[in-house]
């Protein structure tokens, strides 16, 4: 039994795996063929922050796949009146097939899969979003082919998305260029995950040089709300912009997880313009977890 809590919880072999059957199970789903190998499978879906395209994307994926869903925010449970989370784990992974959950602090994720019979998919920490990851470099591998040898440009904050590329990076060897406002940095041991694919860079403009890739995401993250007036002036500089979007390569594409603040992170011209796949990246969160689950419940389809 494999859980999926951070990007490096599957080795590059099975990545590259999930993105052939994220193919067959998209072409599939755009020509009305059903396919459903996930009959009667249950899927538990625990929010501890709110979501859209979390919890849309997963819902309709186990329905699409054949299977059901069942949601639980932790305000309505006993998570949220201080039942130990290890205990929740025993209980309801003896209920339901899998289990989805997208919380504050990554401990807590870990404590669950610690003590779940069934395999666990992070939907998003403080530390990392590895779905999202899938779902970016596969509209990637979609657009362009192969992400190995490129250079991806990450401009702002310093959050659990950065430290998902920089786990990408590594597994992928690509380039990854960074650039952070003055005290929203890396930290060190993230860093030292990259294994030297990671370049720091002083100004945005320097970062975004010559990149195949440019990336972004909101200035304040959930959980940070206190920080945002200081974060607005702190960032002000980081916004990606056409002028931005013009020192990259001439072909180069812009990703985002969403939502999207136009006129903080990046400029509406940016968003809605041509070399932007925002729109491709949301829809395939929806793919690639289906091809995740898949994987998780079933091994390697080649079917």
């Amino acid at each position: 039994m494999k859980h999926f809590l951070q990007l490096t919880d599957l080795g590059r072999d099975e990545i590259e795996h999930l993105f052939g059957r994220t193919k067959v199970i998209k072409d599939r789903f755009k020509n009305y063929v059903a396919y459903q190998p996930l009959a009667d499978r249950m899927l538990a879906m625990v929010f501890e922050k709110s979501s859209t395209r979390t919890r849309v994307s997963f819902e309709a994926g186990i329905h699409q796949l054949g299977g059901s869903s069942i949601v639980l925010n932790t305000g309505e449970t006993q998570l949220g009146r201080g039942e130990p989370i290890e205990d929740v784990a025993r209980v309801i992974s003896r209920m339901v097939d899998i289990v989805m959950i997208r919380t504050f602090e990554h401990s807590n994720i870990e404590r669950f899969a610690s003590q779940s019979r069934v395999p666990v998919v992070n939907g998003l920490t403080n530390d990392y979003h590895p779905c999202q990851l899938l779902a970016d470099m596969y509209t990637w591998v979609e657009r362009r082919g192969p992400i190995t040898g490129t250079t991806v440009a990450w401009v702002g904050d310093a959050n659990n998305m950065l430290n998902t590329w920089i786990q990408a990076a590594a597994l992928f060897d690509f380039r990854l260029h960074v650039c952070t406002p003055p005290g929203y940095g890396i930290d060190p041991g993230r860093l030292a995950a990259g294994k030297g694919r990671v370049h720091i860079f002083k100004t945005p403009a320097e970062a975004v040089k010559g990149a195949d890739l440019v990336t972004t995401d909101v200035w304040t993250s959930m959980g940070f709300e206190a920080e945002n007036e200081e974060r607005r002036k702190a960032f002000a500089d980081w916004r990606v912009d056409t002028d931005m979007m013009k020192v990259a390569k001439p072909d180069a594409l812009f990703m985002h997880c969403l939502p999207a603040h136009r006129g903080e992170e990046v400029e509406a011209d940016v968003i809605d313009g041509p070399q932007s796949v925002v729109w491709d990246e949301a829809e395939n969160r929806m793919h690639v977890q289906k091809a995740l689950m898949e994987f998780l419940l079933l091994g390697r389809v080649t079917a």
